[in-house]
């Protein structure tokens, strides 16, 4: 058994799951640990065992969700997941996943006028920022999940976090997108829109001079005036930016919200885990629990690795049966790499022991249906 489960309590996802007071769980881990096949599996079983109706909002560029669920394609709108077993639950299972520019154009449309949104629309920095700029998906993420919470059609709402650099960027990314349009720069740059209308670069020629001329060499003078506009035009949703911002944050702090960190056996993602564990601690948001993916355990838990491979090694010298030997040995593989997991999984443990736990024994092949997603919920459910 790993560590982690007898250093932790058992993390009880049913109960999460089945609990009406519980509306949104966020699925968050460095990636490529199994956030998304975790949110899938989750949402499957919160739907059929549970009978909740439920949405999974995913960001994957590899479009593994589609296929597992059995969609021809996924996008910016909840599809329905036909042909799943809720016939006795009652429970409905729909799928997303977030498109940051249609979502980021969604936002510009109902904070604006028909006009406005197209002089926003047709900016070049807009164009680059609602597809590129750094924090765009991460931020466009909370925007989603705040309008799927506020339209009150689900019952959960399950999050699966983008695979960011850093598991913290999720959180990060609405302070980083005000402190952007908070910026000095940016309020220098839309004082010509607040004083008269004048061109940017007319405003602060006059004003500024060398300012100017050092601004342009940098930027660029097309970039600077495409910024400008971009600003000016954004002027009346800077505000709702950071009052969406806060309000998906209370949501995110509340009692009907639950954190399921994801991580494998790995250094860098249980490190990743337990810098978010902390952060979670410091921004007074719930969380329930980890689920430590892809954990390898032997068939013969009492047979340990050196015994193995010495029972291989005296067996290969008398001359016994090569098979045998290959089998000892392979034991031995997976004992040792189990006993490193081990290690490597107790460092969240020991630095958290009150968080519950469950681990998940890797799969023999990648999710790629919803027999499997049902294969991985029941690993994580304990049944």
């Amino acid at each position: 058994m790993v560590p982690s489960e007898d250093a932790a309590p058992l993390l009880d996802v049913d109960q999460i799951l089945a609990d009406p007071g519980v509306r949104i769980v966020v699925c968050c881990g460095a990636g490529g640990v199994g956030k998304t096949t975790t949110a899938a599996a989750l949402a499957l079983r919160a739907a059929e065992r549970h009978g909740r109706r439920t949405v999974v909002l995913t960001i994957d560029p590899a479009r593994r969700l589609a296929q597992s669920l059995g969609l021809t394609e996924l996008d910016n709108t909840p599809r329905q997941v036909k042909g799943i077993d809720v016939e006795t639950s009652g429970g409905e299972l729909h799928a997303m996943m977030l498109d940051m520019k249609r979502t980021f154009d969604d936002v510009v449309l109902q904070h604006t006028d028909p006009a406005k949104a197209a002089e926003i629309f047709a900016n070049p920095f807009y164009q680059a920022m609602s597809s590129t700029f750094a924090g765009t998906q991460e931020y466009m993420a909370m925007e989603k999940l705040g309008q799927l919470h506020a339209r009150g059609e689900w019952d959960l709402i399950v999050v699966d976090t983008p695979p960011s650099r850093s598991a913290l960027d999720f959180l990060d990314a609405p302070a980083r997108l005000s402190r952007f349009l908070d910026g000095r720069m940016l309020r220098l740059l839309l004082a010509p829109a607040r004083t008269g209308g004048r061109s940017m670069f007319s405003f602060v020629t006059a004003g500024f001079g060398m300012f100017s001329k050092v601004v342009q060499k940098v930027i660029g003078a097309q970039l600077l005036t495409d910024l400008s506009g971009f600003v000016a035009a954004l002027d009346s949703m800077f505000g709702g930016f950071r009052q969406r911002a806060e309000q998906t944050y209370r949501i995110l702090q509340a009692r009907e919200t639950a954190f399921l960190l994801v991580a494998a056996p790995e250094p860098d993602a249980v490190r990743e885990a337990a810098y978010f564990a902390g952060r979670l601690g410091e921004e007074r948001m719930p969380l329930a629990g980890l689920v430590l993916n892809r954990v390898h355990r032997p068939a013969a838990p009492g047979l340990s690795g050196a015994d193995s491979l010495a029972a291989a090694e005296r067996l290969a010298e008398l001359g016994g049966h090569e098979g045998t030997v290959e089998v000892l040995r392979a034991h031995a593989a997976l004992a040792q790499q189990a006993v490193r997991e081990e290690r490597v999984a107790a460092r969240f443990t020991e630095a958290f022991p009150t968080v519950p736990a469950v681990s998940v024994t890797a799969q023999p092949a990648d999710v790629h249906d919803v027999d499997g997603l049902r294969t991985i919920g029941a690993a994580i459910g304990g049944r």
